[in-house]
């Protein structure tokens, strides 16, 4: 087992996947998400092929060198269940917040990141932490990575958002997942309706929900054309012009301050638990 707890002397968390390596990552809701990311910047740095699957949608059919899941509370029953079918079959390793649990013992490898636990309901600190640790890997996080972060946290807001009334974050390639993730936020932490497209396909179709009082956030770059369209609708254009996974800490924010423009706790949205659990 790969215990790479803080303090347990093993320094900084190790790779979770070897390079070559034929992988697929599975979570759910915001770790699922998250995988995506994670799966397009893996492949695209030439690591090995990689998917990305929620983890009740895994494809029992193919063959993986290893299978990576990321859950932060090391309790999800769909995770739970996958690796105990995954046993002895295909390599596991496993990425949560917390070592007190039963992904301990259900994976191969386990990373544990539990300086980035939090106790919200809705999660947002292990998720990027979990990127920015592959990215680490890849060699993409970089000072200016960092610096945008910092921004990120501190930069204020366009004030007409808070007040729109419909959300729209598109990405393209490994950002396509963080735009998924930046809309469950929206749509966990303040009830907002939201929606998250690649940003090629937003065009077919989804665009006529786009009028004033709606929002379109695009993460990374946009294709050409596109800002000038959503600006011909009426409707605000966000321009993500920072690193990527720094709009995401953006759209967090947002979350926040829209669930407390409509007097909503967005630690504790309702129907939701820190981990979903399901009975035998």
């Amino acid at each position: 087992m790969l215990d790479t707890r803080r303090g347990a002397g093993a320094g900084v968390p190790g790779r979770p996947a070897g390079a070559g390596e034929r992988v697929a990552i599975v979570g759910c809701g915001t770790s699922y998400f998250m995988g995506q990311a994670i799966a397009a910047l893996r492949e695209g740095a030439g690591q090995g092929e990689t998917d990305a699957f929620a983890a009740s949608e895994f494809p029992h059919g193919r063959t993986y060198d290893r299978v990576v899941a990321l859950t932060r509370s090391g309790t999800t029953t769909e995770v739970l269940d996958l690796l105990r079918q995954l046993r002895g079959r295909t390599r596991t390793t496993a990425i949560t917040a917390d070592p007190h649990t039963p992904v301990m013992t259900s994976a191969d490898e386990v990373v544990v990141l539990d300086f980035a636990d939090e106790r919200s309901v809705v999660q947002t600190r292990f998720a990027t932490t979990a990127v920015t640790l592959l990215r680490a890997h890849l060699g993409l996080h970089t000072d200016a990575v960092v610096a945008d972060a910092r921004t990120a946290l501190t930069a204020e807001l366009p004030h007409q958002l808070v007040a729109c009334a419909q959300f729209t974050f598109l990405g393209r390639g490994w950002t396509v997942g963080l735009a998924n993730e930046a809309g469950l936020k929206m749509r966990e932490a303040s009830l907002s309706w939201t929606e998250a497209y690649p940003a090629m396909e937003y065009r077919h179709g989804p665009i006529s929900i786009t009028t004033r009082g709606t929002a379109t956030w695009m993460f990374g770059e946009a294709p050409e054309g596109l800002a000038q369209q959503v600006g011909a609708t009426g409707g605000l254009w966000i321009d993500g012009g920072l690193d990527p996974l720094a709009e995401l800490v953006r759209a967090q924010r947002l979350a926040v301050a829209v669930a407390a423009h409509r007097d909503l706790d967005p630690d504790r949205p309702r129907h939701l638990t820190r981990s979903v659990i399901l009975a035998p």
